[in-house]
């Protein structure tokens, strides 16, 4: 019984060891619930917060000012929305179309003199459904601004509420689960990042198989570039089939709502998207050696690339610092162009800025995963 004690006591003791002698996952075991903790609680803090809003008063009268008064009072009190005061309806609604505004309010030139005669009076407001959740928001918070118009505050409960306030959306009905497609497809591209390119590497180095690499010619370059391009087609195949199935599961036929030529454009986003974080992988994982660090970084990098995307939550009702990181990931980028693609029908013009900033991303990635790549024992 003794020596059997014993035995297990060796095994226990070489286990711990182990494990405290691998400092990087020690750290990260501590480090990352913490940061679980802030990044989650940090991107769903419930109502949402400065969501944009174009205001266009046509009419210029007592009530008109009430309106506006009443939505500035929100933009001061609650922050759900933050208030842009323009002057022609068509700037508004080409820049609600380009993604500038979540929404674009317009009162009318008679508002004013309708609610005076009681005859029925109606502001517009146009919403960028894309995102059903913020345009669900913003259409609840500007009703309960028109309710009740004739009194100069707002009250608490109205049985009036939304009376003078006609919602349309700017696009096609899409449901919040469908509105998720582009951050599934994503998350389709970051998990095929993580299980080919440099997980092939670290699983050779672990093996030993590494070592068969310095009997031949190749460069640290030929190894990066072969194994980023191959996992760029193993996550091509993955991305596009994800898409396909995800939008058939939550009610979309991507052959209604999309043109060749724009499927064209969302297989370039998944490219460079795919180049962006097989270059990420190499810079982060490069030097790694144990598939237990891919692991556990694996979780940990999908939360902190995942949730400050937008793919869930709006960026805008991020605090600030989430909202600098949010400027970075270039996770956000690729969701905003497909979310453009998708739902609103969007061509090369709305989604260059995305794929500029992803191609600069990948270039820079795979240039710094490249360099410091290791290739010696």
């Amino acid at each position: 019984m003794h020596k059997k004690i014993q035995r297990i006591y060796a095994l226990l003791e070489r286990d711990l060891r182990k494990f405290i002698r691998n400092p990087l996952v020690v750290v990260v075991s501590i480090v990352m619930p913490i940061l679980y903790l802030v990044i989650l609680g940090s991107s769903f803090q419930g109502e949402l917060k400065r969501l944009s809003l174009a205001v266009v008063d046509l009419d210029g009268g007592p009530y008109a000012e009430r309106v506006v008064r009443r939505i500035r009072a929100i933009e001061a009190g609650r922050k759900s929305i933050k208030v842009y005061t323009l002057r022609d309806q068509a700037t508004a609604i080409k820049a609600l179309h380009d993604g500038v505004f979540k929404g674009v309010l317009i009162i009318p030139g008679d508002f004013s003199k309708k609610v005076i005669r009681g005859s029925d009076p109606t502001v517009g407001l146009f919403l960028d459904n894309a995102e059903s959740i913020s345009a669900n928001t913003l259409e609840g918070a500007v009703a309960g601004a028109l309710s009740d118009i004739k009194t100069a505050f707002i009250p608490v409960r109205s049985e009036r509420q939304g009376l003078f306030l006609r919602a349309v959306n700017i696009y096609r009905k899409i449901d919040y689960d469908q509105s998720l497609i582009p951050g599934v497809v994503i998350m389709a591209i970051f998990l095929g990042a993580m299980t080919t390119g440099v997980f092939n590497v670290v699983m050779d180095r672990f093996l030993g198989i590494e070592e068969s690499y310095f009997l031949t010619p190749l460069t640290k370059a030929d190894i990066v570039l072969g194994l980023v391009l191959s996992g760029l087609i193993v996550t091509m195949v993955l991305a596009v089939t994800v898409l396909f199935f995800g939008s058939l599961a939550a009610g979309i036929y991507l052959w209604r709502i999309i043109s060749l030529k724009g499927f064209f454009w969302v297989l370039v986003v998944f490219v460079l998207s795919a180049l962006s974080l097989q270059g990420l992988m190499f810079m982060i994982l490069g030097r790694a050696n144990h598939p237990r660090i891919v692991g556990i970084l694996g979780g940990f990098l999908n939360v902190i690339f995942f949730f400050p995307s937008g793919a869930v939550y709006p960026v805008e009702s991020f605090p600030g610092w989430l909202q600098a990181f949010a400027r970075v990931n270039p996770e956000t980028y690729s969701i905003h162009a497909l979310r453009a693609l998708l739902f609103k029908g969007a061509g090369l013009g709305a989604i260059q800025g995305d794929l500029v900033f992803l191609a600069v991303f990948a270039f820079i990635s795979v240039a710094i995963g490249t360099a410091s790549f290791k290739r010696t024992l």
